[in-house]
Parts: structure tokens; sequence; C-alpha cells
């Protein structure tokens, strides 16, 4: 059996949640090993990502671990099997590994909550607005590489804009409606995009306002992308080593609970989109 080199995101998660699965019924490998009849290495490699598991294997699996959650398994008997092929394949080998999982992970997802502080979120830009934020964060670049990014980035629009969008609401500071990313002209035109997408009803859009007093959440970048169940759900950040994707219960809670926090402090839907619509017209 060829192993995988780099698993996906999604691939390493189902890995993890195996594993979860075989400690909390107290097995080492060498014992989860022994009631599957494989070697010890078999069970390392699925619990690593680096080799799949069969629907039929995996169900075995979770009736040696005494695992009684029927959803759950049936949720990672999906992911064990899912064979998508998405439109981010296309760039496999051409742009960094973290792209491709969000865009899969995106493709997936059950809801989408963002909490965006200096830069309009990543589905609301325009082309414009992209290739200029893509050439100042990576001025190294050629403008062939900032094409690639672009390209990408309108493609992973089709979550919220495509024939069967995903629930998504985002929370915006005051601040990145205001920073003149690609010029004013071209700034007018992204704050107008985000004005219709968020009459859109499956876009939610919240703005956390510079008036706002005494609130240190408003520094708190996230993207929350549900699962098939609570438990599935993943947090994405960006970190100085690159991009991170959390999945422990603690974390996904923690970040929940931020979450609720950022969101109960902006402003409701229709003043936030009043407050756009008027630094718009200021633009």
């Amino acid at each position: 059996m060829v192993l995988r080199r780099a698993p996906t995101a999604r691939q390493g998660r189902l890995a993890t949640e195996l594993r979860r699965l075989r400690e909390a019924a107290g097995l080492t490998s060498r014992e989860a090993a022994a009631l599957l009849g494989v070697s010890p290495a078999q069970i390392s490699q699925i619990e690593a990502g680096l080799t799949g598991v069969s629907g039929k294997r995996l169900r075995r699996l979770a009736a040696n671990y005494t695992c009684a959650d029927d959803d759950l398994i049936d949720a990672l008997v999906v992911m064990a099997t899912d064979r998508t092929q998405g439109w981010w394949e296309e760039y496999r080998g051409v742009l960094p590994s973290a792209y491709l999982d969000l865009a899969e992970l995106d493709h997936h997802a059950t809801f989408r909550h963002d909490v965006a502080v200096t830069h309009v979120p990543g589905l609301f830009q325009t082309e414009d607005y992209a290739r200029s934020l893509f050439a100042c964060m990576n001025p190294e670049f050629p403008s062939s590489e900032v094409d690639l990014r672009v390209a990408h980035r309108m493609k992973r629009k089709v979550v919220i804009e495509g024939a069967s969008p995903i629930p998504y609401e985002t929370v915006i500071h005051e601040a990145a409606l205001r920073i003149k990313v690609a010029g004013r002209a071209a700034f007018r035109t992204q704050l107008a995009r985000i004005v219709e997408l968020s009459e859109a009803d499956h876009v939610t859009v919240r703005v956390i306002p510079f008036e706002l007093d005494d609130f240190a959440g408003a520094g708190s970048t996230l993207v929350h992308l549900g699962g098939p169940l609570p438990r599935l759900d993943t947090v994405v950040r960006d970190a100085p080593h690159g991009t991170a994707f959390l999945d422990s219960e603690a974390q996904l809670e923690h970040f929940r609970t931020l979450f609720r926090t950022v969101r109960k402090a902006s402003l409701p839907p229709e003043r936030s989109r009043d407050l756009i619509h008027r630094l718009t017209k200021e633009t």
C-alpha cells in the first residue's frame, strides 16, 4: 500500500478522531491492531492519516472501541469514503497545502463563521481588493504567483455564491471597512459588494464599530467551519508559523464562546448594513 506523503487537513482530522476513539476505549495501538487482525504499524499509519480506511474497517474499529455514537460513526465513514476531487485539486503542488485544505473544508462545511479585523473577509473580496492585498503581503512574489492566489480566492467564493451556498455569518471590525485597499474607487466597489452579499438570506453581516468601548475581543480574527456534528467542527487561525487547524473540544468551545461574545457586542445586521452604506458614500 502506497503511503500518503502529505495528508490533507480533512484526512488528518479523520485520523485524529480514530485515535481519540481508541484512547477513549483505553486501548493501545497494539491492542487495537490485535482486535482488528492487522499489524500495529497499520493502526499507526491510519491514525497518522498516512493511509486510508474503508467504511467497513472503520465500523469494525468503532465496534472494537465500543463507540455507541452512531451519528459520529456515520459521519466518520462519510469522511473515510468520500472521493471528491474538488476544483482546488488543480492547485495542488502549485499553492501551499493550507490553501487547498481550507477550500476543501469550506466545501464540506455546514456553516461558516468569520471574525475579520483588519481586512475584508476572503469570501467577500473583489478581485481588485484580493490582488492588491496579496501583492502587498508578498511583495517578492511575481505577478504570476499573485494571479494564482487571486484566482484561487475567487473560486473559493462558490460556497456562498454558488448553487448550494452554506449559511455564512461574519463580524467585521470597522477598521477593515475603512482601510482603502486597492485605492478609493476599487474600495468603494468592495464596500458595495459587501452590502449586496449581505442582502442574501444565507448571509449575515455584523460590524464592530469604532465607538464600542472597552472591548478587547475586537482583535480576535478567526474562521469557524461547521462539521456534520459539532464535535467535527474546525477553527482556522493564521499563526506566525502558518495556518493552524484547531479541533480539540476545548479549543472549539473556546472559539464558539469567543464568537458569541463578539457577535453580541457587534451591531445588528440592519445597523451594520446602514454603516457600510454610509462608508460607501464617504469613500
